[in-house]
């Protein structure tokens, strides 16, 4: 079956979940319906190159981590990638002023943090407008989407969190706690470990039929049928994402109030800024940072002082033993014990192992053997 055929069943099978009116005689059709859009869907992305080849996409990661600006053309993006960081992006006043990806690198609380000021994102991106599926395809690779808006035009947030979802991006959730077993027979078995309220086990195993004949299925979250089946697509990429309201100082007070209440309504996370006027960056500068889990390890060596200037930058949860693979590779296989003092120690200079998980401003102490 060629693509266009593919994408004619797409168009009929989402007509028909449209057209069906939901409710408990029909849900395992609709769950059946949406399990298959999402294979075929996935096929059309395999078949296309969704892995965005184009020029100026081909982005090497650097720095402590790595966080994308989108937003729509002519938003102010460049402009804000031009006042935090050092990057040289073309500002103009009519659309796609940016045809490539621009990098930046923001220092902040010790940390290097890669900025990548992508092309405007525009409805449709995901069906490949816009060199979409370029943009969609190197955003999977970030740690943080950064969403973009002008404060006359809230918006365009829903419309490029829609492009996102159907390129497989999901923001702000957590990975759900499911785990399938295939097995060699006995059909599709479901265990749930908590109270479901939003799908049933039969409705998990019509859906899981689309994709295995035997299996033993265990969830431990209260899931969706649009969870459920993110997992075994297995192309789904867990974001954390913040909105920026741009240009605050163009509008009335009454109305970005109502703009922000609007959003924030949907649980989305949102700093006001000026770009143009560098108003609000401080504290951006501060949430991106929070963001990302990043923590500052400041390391002491034997019998010298306290390094305050270039601390260890490491994630929260990480220890002792990620802080040596940072440091060096063979400071694991010469490790003998370490030192803390701070937020993680229950003493000052406490001994631990490679275990011990770190926090933001401890001060380590690695003692190896010679």
């Amino acid at each position: 079956m060629d693509t266009s055929q593919i994408e004619k069943q797409i168009k009929e099978i989402e007509d028909e979940i449209f057209n069906t009116q939901k409710n408990k005689a029909t849900e395992h059709h609709i769950g059946k319906l949406k399990a298959k859009l999402a294979k075929l869907r996935d096929e059309v992305d395999k078949r296309k190159g969704a892995g965005g080849k184009g020029k100026g996409f081909a982005i090497k990661k650097s720095g402590d981590a790595t966080v994308g600006l989108i937003g729509f053309p002519s938003i102010g993006k460049s402009t804000l990638m031009n006042q935090l960081t050092d990057a040289d992006s073309r500002v103009g006043s009519y659309d796609f002023t940016t045809i490539n990806v621009i990098p930046g690198m923001m220092n902040y609380n010790g940390a290097r943090i890669q900025l990548l000021d992508f092309p405007g994102l525009i409805s449709g991106a995901s069906e490949g407008k816009g060199r979409g599926r370029e943009i969609l395809s190197a955003i999977r690779n970030v740690d943080l989407v950064l969403f973009m808006i002008d404060a006359q035009h809230e918006n365009h947030l829903e419309l490029m969190a829609l492009e996102l979802y159907k390129a497989g991006l999901r923001l702000n959730q957590r990975k759900p706690d499911i785990v399938i077993k295939k097995t060699g027979q006995g059909g599709v078995n479901v265990t749930a470990a908590v109270r479901l309220t939003n799908i049933n086990e039969d409705l998990i195993k019509t859906i899981a039929s689309e994709y295995v004949v035997n299996a033993n299925i265990i969830v431990r979250d209260d899931i969706t049928e649009d969870q459920l089946i993110d997992v075994f697509i297995q192309n789904t990429v867990y974001v954390p994402a913040i909105v920026i309201i741009n240009k605050i100082d163009l509008v009335s007070r009454d109305l970005l109030n109502k703009q922000i209440k609007k959003i924030k309504g949907k649980s989305w996370k949102l700093i006001e800024i000026s770009a143009l006027n560098a108003k609000g960056l401080d504290k951006l500068k501060d949430h991106i940072f929070s963001e990302l889990k990043l923590i500052r390890v400041y390391m002491k060596p034997v019998s010298k002082q306290v390094d305050y200037n270039e601390p260890l930058i490491l994630r929260q949860g990480n220890t002792v033993e990620d802080a040596c693979f940072r440091l060096h590779r063979e400071f694991k296989n010469k490790f003998r014990y370490a030192t803390v003092t701070g937020p993680s120690a229950k003493h000052a200079s406490q001994k631990v192992g490679l275990e011990h998980k770190l926090k933001d401003k401890d001060v380590l102490t690695i003692v190896t053997s010679r």
